[in-house]
């Protein structure tokens, strides 16, 4: 089964015959009765009622025909995604957590306010996930934390987020790991790049932590954090929106540990102009002043 033939099987669907279908598709009528009995040879159904040279649709042939008119519509549009140069339709995009809550505001409502035929579909998680569904053809575009090094990948530098270790308000000062050994670190899931970045800021002073608690938001750990059950490594675009920031202490690292780079990434051989619209913008956000800046 393919396009052609159902092109031709909705024409005799429409012209209620085979003439008529022929002369829509101009072609000649034998051609029209040899597609539609090669589709239902393939198919192992009869598509219509043949009554009096009257073509009426079967049950199996209804069926047909409601997946045959979305097919040949998803077909003209992607036909015209190859050459439109406005974009259109969905943007299938990715992003960890705080880059979800913190960055995309902003950068979906431009895309909305200049692209209003594009939407967006977001789906949240770790890097490793995010970074195969984009592999897979599932997700456009992702925004995922530093390193990407896969050659089937393009990427894009979008931010660079700056990360501070927090704690309840009063701690002691932090100037290495050794100086939680007795804590408890507040964290996300093993694939979690922050997770991932203050184990291995232990690791260099050969600390293990005392206990590890699981949590699933920033919330929960801003919280927790709150409340002394612990400490965590966020970005500080996330604690610049906490409103109970008071009640926190902040601890600032040195050298590699204290940046991540944020990067979106697209496939290599699948450019698309809804991901060259989201990659235009995140560059013209980085070409506006700071409004503020971090030491």
């Amino acid at each position: 089964m393919d396009l052609p033939d159902l092109r031709v099987f909705k024409a005799v669907a429409t012209a209620g015959g085979i003439t008529r279908a022929a002369a829509l598709l101009h072609r000649v009528p034998s051609n029209v009765t040899t597609r539609i009995k090669n589709l239902e040879s393939n198919l192992g159904v009869t598509l219509f009622d043949r009554e009096n040279r009257q073509f009426q649709l079967s049950p199996q042939g209804k069926v047909l025909l409601e997946y045959a008119n979305r097919l040949l519509s998803l077909a003209e549009e992607a036909r015209g995604a190859m050459h439109e140069q406005v974009p259109r339709g969905v943007l299938h995009l990715g992003a960890m957590e705080s880059t979800a809550a913190i960055r995309l505001p902003s950068l979906i409502g431009k895309i909305h306010d200049s692209y209003p035929d594009l939407s967006i579909e977001l789906r949240t998680g770790a890097p490793r996930p995010l970074t195969a569904r984009v592999l897979s053809g599932e997700l456009d575009a992702a925004l995922v934390a530093e390193p990407v090094s896969d050659p089937q990948l393009d990427s894009l530098v979008a931010y660079t987020e700056q990360l501070v270790v927090i704690g309840p308000a009063g701690h002691p000062p932090i100037r290495s790991a050794h100086d939680i050994r007795k804590g408890t670190l507040l964290v996300f899931e093993p694939d979690c790049p922050h997770r991932q970045r203050l184990e291995a800021w232990c690791a260099r002073d050969n600390m293990a932590p005392s206990r590890i608690i699981e949590l699933g938001s920033y919330h929960a750990i801003l919280g927790c954090c709150v409340a002394g059950m612990g400490v965590a490594l966020i970005p500080t675009a996330v604690l610049d929106t906490y409103t109970e920031r008071a009640r926190l202490s902040e601890h600032k690292l040195k050298g590699d540990f204290r940046t991540v780079k944020t990067l979106l990434i697209w496939r290599r051989d699948s450019p698309q102009p809804k991901v060259k619209v989201l990659a235009d913008l995140i560059r013209q956000g980085q070409r506006l002043p700071r409004q503020r800046r971090v030491d």
